[in-house]
């Protein structure tokens, strides 16, 4: 039997914690194709509009409102595993320093970037589930962090 080894984290108190987040994908699409909006360069990075163009037969507009759903959700995993405490990061976040990337797969997960990664615990842990139905969007984030003996995230250092 193949058994995978042990996480560095298995030893150490975990907490986890959900986001969830759901878009409306006609008003999404919408707000997309105003062209006096700049919503998609202010939210998505680069890579993440052009796998959206890219992907064969997809619909833009579905695949990023999935992902704008992945990025909400992560907001309010992280925001909650600081209940009770001032958030590590105060508003406003800017959305393309949370990038939902895809292994060979398709499979996605979240790659982080300047002041969000800088802030996250140095044991973060990711997963993510995205989904879409007719006109809705959804998203699914679990975070996974060692906590110490405070039941808190652990500071980077």
């Amino acid at each position: 039997m193949n058994l995978a080894p042990p996480s560095p984290l298995s030893r150490e108190r975990l907490a986890t914690h959900v986001g969830i987040d759901v878009v409306d994908l006609p008003g999404f699409r919408a707000q997309l194709e105003d062209p006096a909006s700049r919503f998609a360069t202010h939210t998505f990075t680069e890579a993440e509009r052009t796998a959206a163009a890219l992907r064969p037969g997809a619909d833009p507009a579905r695949h990023l409102a999935a992902r704008f759903a992945a990025k909400e959700a992560f907001l309010k995993a992280w925001d909650g595993a600081y209940w009770g405490r001032r958030p590590p990061l105060e508003a406003p976040v800017d959305l393309r320093e949370i990038e939902v990337v895809s292994d060979p797969w398709g499979r996605p997960t979240l790659a982080f970037h300047g002041r969000v990664a800088d802030h996250l615990p140095r044991t973060l842990m990711t997963s993510v589930s995205l989904s879409h139905d007719g006109p809705v969007a959804v998203a699914v984030v679990q975070l996974a962090f060692s906590t110490g003996h405070s039941g808190q995230p652990e500071d980077r250092s």
